[in-house]
C-alpha cells in the first residue's frame, strides 16, 4: 500500500516541473526522483522517519550544490541564500509545533478534556461532535492547535485508546475548517495578504462540510466500534481556570499577531517569525501562573526537524511552473499537496493567475490530510500519537479522508462552480516557499 499510493505521487510531480537543469531520467529530473526516494523511504521505515528525512534532505542539498544549484545562485553560497529565504516561514513553524505542544498539556492539564464527556452525545455521534468542534476552532485558530487541542480530548473522552482512522480525521477536520478562513490556514492567509478578497475564498466551504459530514460519520462509527466515548466525567474532576486561561491567552496572541501583521504590516510579514514569536512571548509571560511541561520538547523537536526537512527538500525542487489553471489542474494539485509543501504551490498559483480561489484553498489546505506527514497539523499530532506514523496504517484506517476529499470537491463544482479569477495585481510579487501547513 505504501509503495504503490508513492509511486502514484511520483506521477504526479513530473507535471510541475518545468524546464529543469540536471540529469533526467524517463523525463523526470533527478531531483524529484531523491525526493520521491525519500517520500518513499518515509512510508516503508516509518520507525525511522527522521533518519531518512534527513538523509534526503543532506543527499539533495548535496545534489543542488553540486550539479543543478539553485534559483538564488549555485554551489554553497547558493544554498545558503536559499534557506536565508525560508527560513522565516520554517522558524515560525517550528515556534508554532513547539508552542503548540505545550498549549495542548496546558489544555489537558486544565482537565476540561475530561468533564466535556458531561456535554457530549455518548454513542458515536459524540466522537462526530468532537470532529465539528474541530473543524469551527480551526476556522478561527491554527489548524495545528486546533488539531492538538482535538487530540487531546479525544485521548481523555476515549481512554486513551484513539483509532487510527479517527485521528485521520481529526487532522482533516482542522485542515478543512481553515480551507475557507483567511485566519484558518498558511494558504488562504498568503492569498488574503496577496490581495485576494476574504470572501473570494469562503466558498471552500461548500466542499469542506460535505467532506466533513461524510469522513466524520465513518470515522466516528470506527472510533465507536473501537473505544465508546466515556458516558460520565471522572468523580471530582474540577477545572483550573488558570490553565484554561493561559491556552485562551496563547491563541488570542497567535491570532491578534496574525490578523496585525497581515492588514496592517504585510510587508513585514516576510522579515520575522512574528506568529511563533508571539506564541514563545505569551507562553513565557504566562510561567509565573503555571509552569509548562518543558519535558515535552524533546519529542516534539524530532518531529518538528523531521518536518521541516521535508519542507526544505520540496524548497529545493525545480517547480518553475503550474499547469495551466483549470478545475482539474487545482483537482490534482490536492493529491500533490499530500506529500509537496502547498506554499511554493500556492505562491505559484497567485503568480500565474487564472484559479478560483476558493477551489485553490481546498484543494491545496484539505489535500495535505490524505497521509499523515502531508500537514503540519498530522506531523504535531503524530508527537501525541506515535502509533500514526505508518502511510499504510493511515490509508488503510483513513481511507474516508481521500473519499471526503473528492467528493467535497465536485459538489462545490456542482454548487458554487469554477469561477477563475484573472491576476489580482499587475505584478505579483514572489513569496518564497516554506512550510506546508494546511
Amino acid at each position: 500500500m505504501d509503495k504503490r499510493w508513492t509511486w502514484v505521487i511520483l506521477g504526479l510531480l513530473p507535471a510541475l516541473a518545468h524546464a529543469a537543469e540536471g540529469p533526467v531520467i524517463l523525463g523526470i529530473p533527478l531531483d524529484f526522483i531523491l525526493f520521491a526516494a525519500t517520500l518513499l523511504g518515509v512510508a516503508l521505515f516509518h520507525h525511522h522517519t527522521l533518519s531518512v528525512a534527513l538523509t534526503g534532505l543532506f543527499v539533495i542539498s548535496l545534489y543542488k550544490i553540486g550539479f543543478t544549484g539553485f534559483n538564488e545562485g549555485a554551489g554553497v553560497l547558493g544554498w545558503l541564500v536559499h534557506m536565508q529565504h525560508e527560513w522565516v516561514v520554517l522558524t515560525n513553524l517550528l515556534g508554532l509545533l513547539l508552542g503548540f505542544a505545550i498549549l495542548a498539556r496546558h489544555f489537558e492539564d486544565s482537565s476540561v478534556p475530561h468533564v466535556l464527556p458531561r456535554f457530549l452525545p455518548d454513542d458515536w455521534k459524540g466522537a462526530f461532535v468532537l470532529l465539528v468542534m474541530v473543524f469551527v476552532m480551526s476556522a478561527f485558530l491554527d489548524n495545528i492547535a486546533a488539531a492538538l487541542i482535538g487530540g487531546t480530548v479525544a485521548a481523555s473522552v476515549f481512554n486513551r485508546r484513539v483509532h487510527i482512522g479517527y485521528l485521520a480525521a481529526i487532522v482533516a477536520a482542522s485542515n478543512a475548517g481553515g480551507s475557507g478562513s483567511v485566519v484558518g490556514d498558511t494558504t488562504t492567509t498568503m492569498m488574503w495578504i496577496d490581495g485576494v478578497a476574504p470572501f473570494d475564498v469562503i466558498h471552500a466551504y461548500a466542499a469542506a462540510i460535505p467532506a466533513l459530514i461524510l469522513f466524520g460519520f465513518f470515522a466516528a462509527r470506527q472510533q465507536h466500534a473501537y473505544q465508546p466515548i466515556q458516558k460520565d466525567a471522572s468523580a471530582g474532576v474540577k477545572v483550573d481556570w488558570a490553565r484554561l486561561g493561559i491556552v485562551v491567552w496563547i491563541l488570542v496572541a497567535a491570532i491578534a499577531t496574525n490578523v496585525m501583521i497581515n492588514t496592517r504590516f504585510p510587508e513585514s510579514s516576510d522579515a520575522f517569525p512574528f506568529i511563533g514569536a508571539a506564541v514563545w512571548v505569551a507562553i513565557l509571560l504566562a510561567i509565573p501562573l503555571r509552569k509548562p511541561e518543558w519535558s515535552l520538547l524533546p519529542d516534539a523537536t524530532k518531529g518538528s526537524v523531521f518536518l521541516l526537512s521535508l519542507v526544505v527538500c520540496a524548497s529545493m525542487m525545480p517547480v518553475e511552473k503550474l499547469p495551466v489553471a483549470s478545475w482539474e489542474s487545482a483537482f490534482g494539485l490536492g493529491f500533490v499537496s499530500s506529500v509537496f509543501d502547498n506554499i511554493p504551490l500556492t505562491a505559484l498559483a497567485l503568480k500565474q493567475g487564472g484559479y478560483d480561489w476558493g477551489v485553490l484553498a481546498y484543494a491545496v489546505g484539505f489535500g495535505g490530510s490524505m497521509i499523515w506527514f502531508g500537514s503540519s497539523a498530522g506531523v504535531a499530532l503524530s508527537n501525541l500519537f506515535p502509533e500514526v506514523r505508518s502511510v499504510g496504517s493511515w490509508l488503510k484506517n483513513g481511507w474516508h479522508i481521500a473519499l471526503g476529499y473528492i467528493i467535497g470537491f465536485f459538489i462545490m463544482l456542482a454548487l458554487a462552480g469554477w469561477h477563475p479569477h484573472a491576476p489580482h495585481k499587475a505584478s505579483v510579487p514572489t513569496i518564497q516557499s516554506g512550510t506546508q501547513v494546511h
